[in-house]
């Protein structure tokens, strides 16, 4: 009798011990970050390049340079051609008063000589002969006119011209000094000082480690009962029966369901499908992207 109690008591543990295990997580899942794959936007030698894998990045904060002496020279070269242009451009009321004192001279003489001939004092020839030099004066002033603003259009665009070069090289000048777009921690190093770089070849990839998420996979069952901004309770697996505990918030939830990844466990081990479902959890330093979570809905 004594030892049909203890079997019974032993079976009863074990029950116990089972429930608790299987009430102990709703999903599991493992921890990502937000990863940035920053790639060269100019070709050339990078002339520096402090990039460290596992350093910390501030945003904005420069940490290579790729060879900007090309560029320079060339910024140079339209700085003096547009000097070059303006130079060249001409100075209208300066080459033009020697023909409007002549057409003011040959208005006068016009004047005059319409006096003269109502006086009967010169003969209509000399007039006619006033009136064409005017008329032949204010043709070759329009002219003239003509000329130097068409002279000074072309110019005006052929500096303009220039300024917008100088405007795509300066952009071009700028994408020579690399960044991190994120604040965060360096994943991956890509290239060395010295290398030659092309554009588009990836320099370094970098994650904003400081907001974590749990990947999780919840059944159908399960779903009904997440929505976006709930507060779950989010376990770390350090292994070894080591763990610890995270406030965390879901912040997606998958719209289609899928096959239950292999590494995956859920509170149903039968369930073929799932959905996915992030949870935002701040780090504190501890938590690694990889590492395997559970979470408690």
């Amino acid at each position: 009798m004594r030892q049909k109690t203890i079997a019974w008591f032993i079976v009863a543990f074990v029950l116990i011990a089972c429930r608790n295990s299987e009430n102990k997580y709703d999903a599991t899942g493992t921890f990502e970050a937000t990863e940035t794959t920053v790639y060269a936007e100019q070709s050339g030698r990078l002339l520096r390049f402090n990039v460290t894998e596992g350093a910390e990045l501030v945003a904005g904060n420069e940490v290579g340079v790729i060879d900007t002496v090309p560029i320079a020279l060339r910024i140079r070269q339209l700085g003096a051609a547009k000097e070059v242009y303006a130079s060249q451009k001409p100075d209208m009321r300066k080459q033009v008063a020697a023909t409007k004192q002549q057409l003011e001279k040959a208005r006068l003489e016009q004047r005059r000589y319409t006096e003269l001939v109502h006086d009967g004092a010169a003969p209509r020839k000399t007039l006619d002969d006033a009136v064409s030099s005017v008329n032949v004066l204010e043709r070759q002033l329009e002219a003239q006119i003509s000329t130097l603003q068409t002279t000074d259009k072309s110019l005006d665009r052929q500096i303009h011209a220039t300024d917008t070069q100088v405007s795509e090289l300066a952009d071009q000048l700028r994408k020579c000094h690399i960044s991190s777009p994120i604040t965060g921690c360096v994943l991956e190093k890509y290239v060395e000082d010295g290398e030659f770089v092309t554009i588009g070849k990836p320099l370094f990839k970098v994650a904003d480690t400081r907001q974590i998420f749990l990947r999780a996979y919840v059944t159908s069952d399960q779903l009904r009962n997440v929505k976006i901004g709930q507060h779950v309770k989010v376990m770390s697996d350090y292994g070894k029966g080591q763990t610890k505990a995270y406030d965390g918030i879901v912040t997606w939830i998958s719209s289609q369901s899928e096959f239950t990844p292999k590494t995956i466990l859920t509170n149903d081990e039968r369930a073929d499908l799932v959905y996915a479902v992030k949870i935002s959890v701040r780090n504190d330093g501890y938590l690694k992207i990889g590492m395997y979570g559970e979470v408690k809905l």
